[in-house]
């Protein structure tokens, strides 16, 4: 998946290249300044091309359902604020008439500290690969969401700590992001990860590398 932030600057061509690079779907997401005019925008420049498209709201204000495939929603199972585990959630169930149909929960740990998500929610990205696991047999066995996100945000992060995830699912699918900048990396985090989450390289490094990773890993 690409993800593509609406707070970001786009160009047509960046957009042409990002729906052509042989990406499987677009994801609509970012952590600051994410409004329904922004989403809107990117929105209409990116939807008639065929691919599946999913927002990845950071709050009820960034909920929307028209023009859109799914709805992933995260909970943010480590962060030390419950607002971002389920209080958001409530919120948005009270502002919106929700599409349920749309609607795909995620079991989010953040694992960069210095990211813009990992400070606006309060994660404890101090854990290792023992504390990563046990969160996502919690997420998956226990409170039974369908997607455990490894959210790295910005940097590579360690790939035994993607693998000691990976091995503790037994129904839910694993989502890696973070630092995906080469068809090496996206190649060894696609040996633990079920989908591999492309964002900061396309705006930093072009949409050659987004076609190397796709290269690496289908």
């Amino acid at each position: 998946m690409t993800k593509l932030d609406p707070d970001r600057p786009f160009t047509p061509e960046l957009v042409e290249g990002v729906v052509t690079s042989g990406t499987d779907a677009l994801v609509l997401s970012g952590t600051l300044n994410v409004t329904q005019e922004n989403l809107a925008r990117l929105l209409a420049t990116v939807r008639d091309h065929g691919l599946p498209l999913v927002i990845e709201p950071p709050g009820p204000e960034a909920v929307r359902f028209e023009g859109i495939d799914l709805l992933f929603v995260p909970s943010v199972l480590n962060s030390r604020d419950p607002q971002w585990i389920v209080g958001k959630h409530q919120d948005w169930v009270m502002k919106h008439r929700v599409q349920w149909e749309k609607v795909v929960p995620e079991a989010y740990l953040v694992l960069n500290p210095d990211s813009s998500v990992g400070k606006v929610t309060k994660a404890d990205c101090a854990i290792g690969a023992r504390e990563v696991a046990a969160y996502a047999t919690t997420a998956d066995r226990y409170f039974r969401f369908p997607i455990v996100y490894i959210e790295y945000s910005g940097i590579y992060g360690d790939p035994a700590v993607v693998k000691a995830a990976s091995d503790a699912l037994h129904d839910a699918h694993l989502y890696y992001g973070g630092g995906i900048d080469s068809g090496k990396r996206a190649a060894e985090m696609s040996r633990f990860a079920d989908t591999i989450v492309v964002g900061n390289a396309v705006y930093e490094k072009g949409i050659g590398v987004l076609k190397e990773t796709v290269d690496a890993v289908q």
